[in-house]
């Protein structure tokens, strides 16, 4: 199993760079990070995801002809390209268009790569891999890896993510039901294979978490990861979506309760699950083979690990906050909803001001060594749970119904073509809307710059230097 994750900054890049004013092909190259997946977490067998790290233009004393049909550059510059990938644990990769028609791989394109597979089998050993990406002028992507002479793995999906998600898929999604038919009427019959091809993941099943799990399950999305540390309480019944008094009084994980829903419907969607704090290592599998995640959980630790998650992998994050505040003598009522989008390109959480470090290291004292965090609090060095937040389950859907079409506007763009806003907040006392914008802090290192963007798979994990 093999796919790969284009940064949508890096598809306007390649977009930009390769576009001709006569039609012609063009070329550039491109370095890949690698993330090994032991198991699938619905299948259980490995898979092979690459993502984009850079793009490199074809240097201009290299190229020889291109036409409307071919595009022949030197191999000179593929050769550096070769150094440089060997010297930062990189996969290279050629880029070349199709402008008069969609992503496919010409019979000379074959010819040519191996003897690409050649060069490099004489510069770095046999077994070395290069990617090979074509480009349609239609806007679909292909891409396949080669590694042995005669056989070149097919990308099953390519997935352009950040503001604007697409899946393009060497085969088109198998078991959609008729009950999506309405969907494609308003969205066209593109839409349900691309929704059914999606794997997310929602991590938090609570107040917004499980509607959340509800919606994608019904707009037919494919494969639904949850992952939650918690069991459902009875203060629990009046926002999470699918729980019973029988589920409070059994202690029912909260990832089991939302799986029997779904299942019980018989969507065709399948359900994978961890009962665990997201952080865990036991996750990163089931992590990283999703292309999509949601934020729907209320701790700092687990939106810090998110927010550095969605920028080394390139898994674009629709985190999803929530403020219910009752009305005093000195206030009205404040309700406030916000999502807000963390994928390369975007201002990060901690560049927000909507995560506080200091809590965060609280919280993981708390879930590591209990004992100890009750000793700092009775010292007063943390600052204890308090009283626990208000809750009413059509606020808590609404935060949902917002995360969600935010991902059918990244798939879409049926509110315009700008793709899904950074930030978008609602407050549902006065019915106002607005988008909401900040600057990355010149030395944040998940946003200010593309340090690391698509790093993918690093030792120690989720760290730039280790």
């Amino acid at each position: 199993m093999l796919d790969l994750i284009m940064l949508g900054t890096h598809e306007a890049e390649l977009r930009t760079l390769l576009e001709t004013e006569d039609g012609t092909e063009a070329s550039a190259y491109v370095l890949l990070s690698v993330a090994d997946i032991g198991a699938d977490p619905w299948t259980g067998a490995p898979r092979q995801r690459l993502v984009t790290r850079a793009v490199l233009p074809v240097p201009m004393e290299d190229r020889v002809s291109a036409s409307s049909v071919h595009v022949t550059w030197s191999t000179r510059g593929f050769v550096r390209l070769l150094k440089r990938a060997e010297r930062d644990g990189l996969v290279p990769a050629i880029v070349h268009t199709h402008p008069g028609s969609t992503a496919f791989f010409s019979d000379q394109d074959d010819r040519n790569e191996r003897d690409l597979l050649q060069i490099v089998a004489n510069r770095a050993g046999e077994g070395r891999a290069f990617a090979s990406i074509v480009m349609g002028g239609d806007g679909t992507v292909a891409c396949r890896l080669w590694q042995l002479p005669d056989q070149a793995r097919q990308c099953e999906r390519v997935l352009v993510t950040g503001k604007h998600l697409a899946v393009h898929a060497s085969e088109s999604a198998e078991g959609i039901p008729d009950s999506l038919d309405r969907q494609a009427r308003l969205f066209g019959p593109s839409f349900n294979p691309a929704i059914r091809a999606l794997r997310v993941g929602i991590v938090g099943c609570g107040g917004t978490g499980s509607p959340t799990a509800m919606l994608l399950a019904r707009l037919g999305v494919g494969h639904l990861l949850f992952v939650d540390d918690d069991v459902v309480e009875v203060t629990n019944l009046n926002r999470v979506h699918g729980a019973r008094r029988s589920d409070a009084e059994a202690a029912m994980p909260k990832v089991d309760v939302l799986a029997r829903e779904i299942e019980t419907a018989d969507l065709g969607v399948q359900i994978a699950r961890f009962k665990g704090w997201v952080g865990d290592p036991r996750a990163r599998d089931a992590l990283r083979s999703c292309d999509v995640l949601f934020g729907c959980t209320d701790d700092h630790d687990g939106r810090l690990f998110l927010n550095r998650f969605a920028y080394f992998y390139g898994i674009p994050v629709i985190d999803m906050g929530l403020r219910v505040l009752p009305a005093a003598a000195d206030r009205p009522y404040e309700m406030g909803a916000r999502v807000t989008l963390l994928a390369p390109g975007t201002t990060c959480l901690l560049c927000r001001g909507l995560v506080d470090p200091r809590i965060a290291s609280e919280e993981a004292l708390r879930r590591i060594d209990p004992a100890e965090y009750e000793r700092r609090k009775a010292e007063a060095y943390v600052s204890g749970g308090g009283d626990p937040a208000p809750a009413v389950v059509t606020f808590t859907t609404e935060t949902a119904c917002m995360g969600v079409n935010e991902l059918l506007q990244g798939l879409t763009g049926f509110r315009g073509p700008g793709g899904m806003k950074e930030e978008r907040r609602r407050r549902f006392e006065t019915c106002v809307d607005r988008a909401n914008t900040a600057r990355p802090r010149p030395e944040c290192e998940m946003c200010a710059d593309p340090g690391v963007w698509g790093l993918a798979d690093v030792d120690p994990f989720l760290h730039r230097f280790g």
